[in-house]
This record gives C-alpha cells, structure tokens and sequence, in this order.
C-alpha cells in the first residue's frame, strides 16, 4: 500500500489532549498486511520474552544464546520488542546483543519496531542513533530512498507499536543530519498534507536546512509552504466535524530566515522578513535585533543601529554579546574607536562578558585608523584573558608595527602567535615584515622570514621581489639586484605563459 494511501488513514485525536496541536492517531486495518495473530503465541518467542524480563540481566543473554543458536528473523525480533514495549532499555540492550552475536540480519522492518518503542519510551538520542543506521542500510528497492521506505513501514506499524508522533520529528531531523535534505521533504509534504503538524522546532530546523544548502529563496519558498501561508486554512476531517489547524511561525523561524537573507547579502530581504514577523504579532528576540543592526552596519547607518539598541533597553530585551559585538564591529569599521570603546565599557558595565571578537574588532579598527599603540594595548588585554587571537588579527598588528617601521615588535607578536596560539601566519603578514626589513637594510633577515613563508606554501610575489630589489639597491648591491630582477621577470614570464 502506498504511503499517502496509508497516510489517508490518519486522523487526529482528541484537541484537548494536545493543545499544541501535535498530536495524532493512526487507523489503519493491519489484516491488509499481515496475518492474523495466532491464539498460542510462538513457545520460542514467548519463552526469549520470560527470559528477557524475569531473568537477571547477566545470565539472560547466555540462555538466549544457548536457546536460539539460529537467531531470529526480523519479525521474530519485533514480535519479542512489542512484547517488552514498557520496557524501552531492555528492548534496546535485546537489539544491541542481537547485532553483537549476528543473531538477527535486521532489516528496516524491526528497526522500525526499536525506534518506535524509543521514541514512546523518550529516549531520544538512542532513536535517533537508530534512524541514521536505518537509513544507511543497503536499499533493496532502488527507485526508493531509504529514508522514505523507512517513513512508510513507521506509519504501518505506528499503531500496533503504540507509538508517539514524535517518533516522525526525530526522522525529519535525523535525515537533515545525513543531508537527507530531499527525503526530509517528502516526508514533511506527506505529513502536511493530511493536516498532521510537526513540531516548530522541525519546521525550522527543514527551513534552515534546506537555505543552507539550496539557498535562502528556496529556504522561503519552504517556510511560506509549511507555515501554509499561500493558503487561508489547512482542514482536516475529524467524526466529519472540520477543523481549522493553524501553524503558526516563531521567533527562530524568522531568526533563521534573516540570518540566511544576511549571508547571502539580501538586505532588504532581512527589512522584509523583520516586518512580516511583526505582522504575524511574533516578537523579535536579542537575535532578531542583531541581525537587524548587523545589517544596518553593513550599511554604514551607525545611528540607526544605536537607536535598535536603545529599543532593545526599551522593551526589556536582553542584550547579549553578539549585539553588542555587532554594535562595536560596526563603529570600528568605520574608524569610529571612540564610539567603539564606549559600547564596549558599556557592555561591561551592563554585566554582559566580552568575548575574543570583542578585542578583536577594537584591535583590527585601532590598527585601521593607524592608533598602533591603542591596538596593542587592547591585544594585551586579550591575551591576559586568555582569548586566543586569529590569524588576520596577528596580520594587522603587524602590518601597523611595520607602517609604523616597529620591525622587532612586529616579529615578536608573530612569533609569540606561532609559539603560543600555534597560528599559521597568513602571506600578508610576511609580506609587511619583509618590505619592513628591506626597508631597514636588514637584508639578512629578510631572506630568513622569506624561505620561512616559502615553507609555509607561500610563493614569491612581484611584491616581494620588488622589496629585496629596492633594499639591495639601497645598499649599493647593483649585482645582486639584477640577479632579481632577472628572476622577477621570468617567474611573471611563467606565471603569464602558464
């Protein structure tokens, strides 16, 4: 039968059991796909089930070994799991010693029947290892994605495993993990189209999923199709009473959609995104406010983004690290240090920790405005803290030391970066201590931070060359300069030619 005939035997349950509307039941007549249930049960299956539960844990498995050398089938497993569903770890330590002995070659069918009992039982991480297994089996149908014949056998055996329909959030989520981007679709259209809810967490985690991968339009397209916003209702039949079900958005659902419109540049998607929560009444967070003032700096409208803050105070809005980060960043990027420095005692004095891009954003803007010492005062700090620096924070006290002909300062930071942070220095940073040393006739050393950078992978630019040809002329080595010279020319001859 296939899964959207089965689907159509879906309903809901009562609303007052679940006023978060995720709830369902399944009716579906079992006599279509099996046998009916004999009167006797099986002696063997019924005597591995006492064993299992009235035995102590370290003399059951011996006696099961001993009792069934062949194993079982699949469906032998799965009838002795329904019989310890109450019993979730058991059933789980029963499937584990199964694999260890190759007892059962499981297929998808009594997995199915594990993670069934798991998810009833909430035992969700041990579900979820299951699922990413379920769906990495060998596919016997090729035409078929695993993870969609593993949907279809979970809503067949839904009812008979007494399950919960949490059991299809941790699928959805589980094929996201894979990158199962494609099945995790299907599935959630297939649910949706009887009216049957997911979690929002879900939603958005499927929203987010799908603009990572395939882009942020195509993670709207998604998100207006699973809220059903292109639609005034969703209805669905219930004791032939209909039902309006509303899914409603949340606040991390437009979070995700504004920090992926940011990513991709999209501003004015950002502009858009931030009115539509408001018109569906959803209130913004502190993360809905950074991505709204991360845009706004991007945009060099400092004051604008200040005002943000201020409606942040307002309002009672937590203000947290990144939106003062955000705020910092953007002043420091514009050379406004003052201003930079003032939201950063601010955030101190508003009990808010600084975090590493705190110091370095002051550090990259005091360098950028050529305030070298003011950089070098903050990164002092930093390391008293215990913030580990990145390499193009390294690459810009350097390259303000060297503008600032501070060669030995600079050649200290970068050896305190590789010695203590193990930073891998970037070219530029070689480049600015080479031209440097050049320029102080300190052609010896020069030479020695170059084959260093050429140890790191870094070849000779025209940059360089021109540097040592400049200092070698400087000392009056004629000879040697043209030696470069000539080289220079052959390796950009190349470099064209090739």
């Amino acid at each position: 039968m296939a899964v959207v005939q089965i689907l159509k035997q879906i309903s809901f349950s009562s609303p007052k059991s679940r006023p978060n509307l995720h709830f369902l039941s399944f009716y579906y007549d079992f006599s279509t796909t099996s046998s009916p249930p004999s009167d006797q049960p099986n002696p063997p299956i019924s005597t591995v089930v006492s064993i299992l539960t009235h035995h102590r844990s370290k003399s059951r498995w011996g006696h099961i070994l001993s009792l069934c050398p062949s194993g079982f089938t699949p469906t032998q497993f799965s009838q002795i799991a329904l019989s310890l569903k109450n019993n979730p770890h058991l059933v789980l330590r029963f499937f584990v010693f199964t694999q260890r002995k190759s007892l059962c070659k499981h297929d998808l069918s009594s997995y199915a029947t594990v993670i069934h009992l798991l998810s009833r039982g909430r035992l969700t991480s041990q579900a979820q290892e299951l699922i990413r297994a379920a769906v990495r089996l060998p596919a016997n149908d090729l035409h078929t994605k695993q993870e969609l014949r593993l949907f279809e056998i979970l809503v067949k055996t839904y009812r008979e495993c007494g399950s919960a329909p949490y059991v299809f959030d941790l699928l959805i989520t589980c094929c996201l993990e894979v990158k199962r981007i494609d099945g995790a679709l299907g599935i959630v259209r297939m649910l949706l189209s009887r009216g049957i809810c997911l979690k929002i967490s879900t939603c958005n985690s499927l929203i987010w999923a799908v603009s990572r991968s395939q882009g942020v339009i195509s993670g709207y397209e998604i998100y207006r199709e699973v809220f059903g916003l292109d639609s005034e209702k969703i209805e669905t039949s219930f004791k032939n009473v209909k039902r309006v079900v509303r899914i409603r958005p949340n606040v991390h659902t437009f979070n995700a959609l504004m920090a992926c419109f940011y990513r991709e540049g999209l501003f004015e998607r950002v502009d858009d995104t931030w009115i539509e929560m408001e018109s569906l009444r959803c209130e913004p967070n502190c993360s809905s406010y950074s991505v709204l003032m991360a845009v706004l700096c991007e945009e060099g409208k400092m004051r604008e983004a200040e005002n943000l803050l201020e409606e942040m105070r307002d309002k009672n809005v937590e203000r947290d690290v990144v939106a003062y980060n955000t705020i910092i960043g953007g002043f420091c990027k514009i050379g406004e240090m003052g201003r930079g420095e003032d939201f950063f005692r601010e955030m101190g004095l508003d009990g808010v920790e600084s975090s590493c891009s705190s110091f370095e954003y002051l550090v990259n803007g005091h360098c950028r405005v050529g305030d070298v010492d003011s950089a070098i005062s903050v990164y002092k700090d930093m390391i008293r803290k215990t913030f580990r620096p990145e390499s193009s924070t390294i690459e810009a006290l350097i390259g303000g030391l060297c503008d600032k002909r501070r060669i030995s300062e600079a050649m200290e930071i970068l050896r305190v970066g590789v010695e203590k942070f193990s930073l891998s220095p970037t070219k530029n940073g070689y480049v600015f201590l080479i031209k440097g040393l050049c320029e102080d006739g300190n052609m010896e050393e020069a030479l020695k931070v170059q084959a260093e950078m050429v140890g790191k992978g870094f070849e000779p630019s025209l940059e360089i060359y021109n540097a040592f040809i400049d200092g070698y002329m400087e000392q009056g080595n004629v000879e040697m300069a043209k030696i470069l010279r000539t080289e220079m020319l052959e390796t950009q001859k190349g470099e064209e030619d090739g």
